[in-house]
């Protein structure tokens, strides 16, 4: 760390000084509820701000408080968290709810290490929630965080080796203001969000520019440092949406696991080169049991994951016979 006290002084100054004129107006800043700051850390991991505004405030709206929300049917907090992604976050939102209501009287706990307990929540959410709740010196680091300390530090440690984890929390500890710690962390979360940002950064605007190690030495551009990853597989998938009459068939994925518990078409990973409409009225026999005839091919459609691609093709298929036996 090659910043003296003073210096740490003046930064976390001048960034509270910012947050304080400058901080976005978020629905779960109106409180320092732990339940409603939790719930908003949990919906923004990996998700944009502007996506999560409206699904909190109707989660809000649905389920007000940990005992409503731990009271609840899971399908009803998936239904409500569709299209957000990511459904584990909402799984482990709703046990964890439930494990809140019969070890802590329905309130979350009031420390990192108690918070790290319940299912969902690791360093950044606990750090989150314990400084902003319950003013405990706790630094936050994610992806802003990182881009922010390696800029700031001009460090080339690169922020997605997973060898190095710890690497930049050492900084945001040091940094960290402990007389106001949750404002401190969320000052610099949105600087990262919304000054400091991966491309073209407003560093005009930074009210930390003149400490700022890249900018000093004009590299902002060349931080933060990244590791190459290796490239990511793909998938193809075929998908049958089977209507019997007026009705469409829909099987319910494994509670664990990725997208544990949806609902989705009937479908298989395709290993061979080429389809036949044979091919995939055999495969969705040996999945459901029921006999199928394909019409004909609808479309395709590509999606990312974090660790592989899809390319789905989907067929219009019509029901045959047989029994459901999965």
């Amino acid at each position: 760390m090659k910043m003296k006290k003073n210096t740490i002084q003046k930064i976390q100054q001048s960034l509270i000084r910012w947050y304080n004129k400058n901080s976005l107006d978020l629905p779960w800043r109106k409180t320092d509820a732990p339940y409603r700051v939790w719930v908003s850390e949990v919906m923004l991991q990996q998700t944009r701000i502007e996506t999560v505004i409206p699904y909190y405030n109707r989660f809000m709206e649905r389920f007000p408080d940990v005992g409503k929300l731990a009271g609840s049917d899971i399908q009803q907090v998936l239904k409500l968290w569709e299209g957000l992604g990511y459904y584990a976050r909402a799984r482990n939102m709703h046990k964890a709810a439930q494990i809140i209501c019969e070890k802590f009287q329905g309130r979350l706990p009031n420390t990192r290490e108690e918070l790290r307990l319940l299912p969902g929540i690791g360093g950044y959410i606990s750090a989150a929630v314990a400084s902003i709740c319950f003013h405990i010196p706790a630094a936050v680091v994610d992806g802003n965080v990182k881009r922010v300390l390696a800029r700031l530090f001009m460090d080339a440690t690169p922020v997605n080796d997973t060898g190095e984890k710890n690497h930049f929390e050492t900084y945001a500890v040091k940094l960290l203001d402990h007389e106001q710690p949750g404002d401190f962390n969320q000052a610099m979360m949105e600087l990262g969000q919304r000054i400091c940002k991966p491309g073209n950064p407003f560093c005009s605007d930074c009210p930390v520019q003149k400490f700022c190690m890249a900018f000093q030495a004009d590299q902002v551009g060349n931080y933060p440092v990244r590791v190459d990853r290796k490239s990511v597989p793909l998938k193809k998938m075929n998908y049958a949406i089977v209507f019997q009459g007026e009705k469409c068939l829909l099987l319910q994925r494994p509670a664990e696991g990725l997208l544990g518990g949806l609902w989705e078409f009937p479908g298989y990973e395709q290993h061979q080169q080429a389809v036949s409409g044979k091919q995939i009225e055999t495969m969705i026999r040996r999945i459901t049991g029921i006999r199928i005839s394909v019409k004909e091919k609808i479309g395709t459609a590509g999606h990312a994951y974090t660790h592989f691609k899809v390319t789905a093709t989907v067929y219009l298929c019509f029901y045959k016979s047989g029994e459901i036996c999965l």
